[in-house]
């Protein structure tokens, strides 16, 4: 039922002329007709929730009905979120300014945010950090962050009006330190890392499942679902939707296992700036990366389903933001998936 709801969804804001450009470029790489190729689609839509970008992204038109089967698509994610996710606590996660009154001492940093601030607390951040991140309180993938230095500007008043102006409502955080093991990779931006995380009861089950009242009671088990590291590539952002490039994480050991991806699908062993080593590297206090995502998925249990991106400092871990939509395209890239096996098992926790 629900991949038929995401279907309809789907073909409402269908952008067609995107859809045709994938179909023209999976018929290049494949001869197949245009036509089969539209009607896989709608079968790889209809039977897993996978629309065109998926269908073209993981090279769908490559796997065996049972490899398809293991992909965690849009529409599969979507549903995910639903299970998950109460959407009385999603605020907490799309508004950066409440994500980081209610973690606090998980980003571990000073932030204000503008509007809603006394003027002069505001300037008093701005001179107690003179270079400082700007970043817009509901953005996502990147977009509309800043970096500022405020001695780029004839006063403190001035740049106050221009961030108290601007469309978006920005909040304001202090520079992230970044441990040099993982800025001699890339030092223009922090690069983080995303660790995914759901959150069951002891059975495996939704804590949405049990009655409010009861919840209280539940014995909650944390699962690290994936990990997958984000890499700047010349921009101060790591983001994979903004020029940046992923790679994925083994899980025990924090060591990254294989090449690094960007969004056209070039692939990097070295990073191409600095020539540093991507696949192979090892994070610094991996154990205790993981152990801090275990703790803060625990804080809002009918949030069990969401990202983390993870900051390296040379004190340890701290976040930089969480995610209520923890996404899927950037954990299944077909380079990273050798045995053609997608993320899907890995949300089976079911006592065996």
């Amino acid at each position: 039922m629900n991949n038929i709801v995401y279907i309809f969804k789907r073909l409402l804001h269908m952008d067609y002329k995107a859809m045709l450009q994938k179909i023209n470029s999976v018929h290049k790489k494949t001869k197949m007709s245009r036509i089969a190729i539209f009607m896989d689609m709608q079968k790889c839509a209809r039977l897993y929730g996978a629309g065109y970008m998926d269908y073209d992204l993981f090279e769908m038109y490559n796997l065996t009905p049972e490899q398809r089967d293991t992909y965690l698509t849009r529409g599969r994610n979507n549903a995910f979120v639903l299970k998950y996710c109460d959407k009385s606590v999603l605020h907490y996660f799309m508004n950066k300014d409440e994500f980081n009154t209610r973690f606090n001492d998980y980003i571990k940093r000073d932030w204000i945010k503008v509007i809603g601030s006394d003027k002069q607390d505001v300037i008093d951040f701005m001179k107690k950090h003179p270079t400082f991140m700007a970043k817009p309180i509901d953005g996502g993938c990147g977009k509309g962050i800043e970096k500022i230095n405020i001695e780029e500007y004839n006063s403190l008043d001035e740049l106050y009006e221009k961030l108290s102006n601007e469309a978006d409502n920005f909040e304001l955080e202090e520079l992230i330190i970044q441990h040099e093991d993982v800025s001699r990779v890339h030092p223009h931006s922090i690069n983080t890392v995303r660790i995914v995380t759901v959150v069951t009861d002891e059975n495996g089950n939704s804590v949405l499942e049990t009655p409010v009242e009861k919840r209280k009671d539940l014995k909650l088990e944390p699962h690290i679902i994936a990990a997958y590291f984000r890499i700047g590539n010349g921009k101060f952002v790591d983001n994979f939707n903004s020029g940046g490039m992923t790679a994925p994480i083994d899980v025990e050991t924090g060591i990254v296992s294989q090449v690094a991806i960007d969004k056209q699908k070039n692939a990097f062993t070295n990073h191409p700036l600095t020539n540093e080593p991507i696949k192979g590297f090892k994070f610094p206090y991996w154990e205790e990366a993981l152990e801090l995502c275990k703790k803060a998925c625990q804080e809002i249990p009918e949030m069990g389903y969401a990202g983390w991106d993870v900051a390296f400092t040379p004190d340890g871990p701290l976040f930089v933001e969480g995610n209520e939509f923890p996404g899927h395209d950037i954990y299944q890239l077909p380079l990273h998936t050798p045995d053609k096996i997608g993320m899907m098992p890995k949300f089976d926790f079911k006592k065996k």
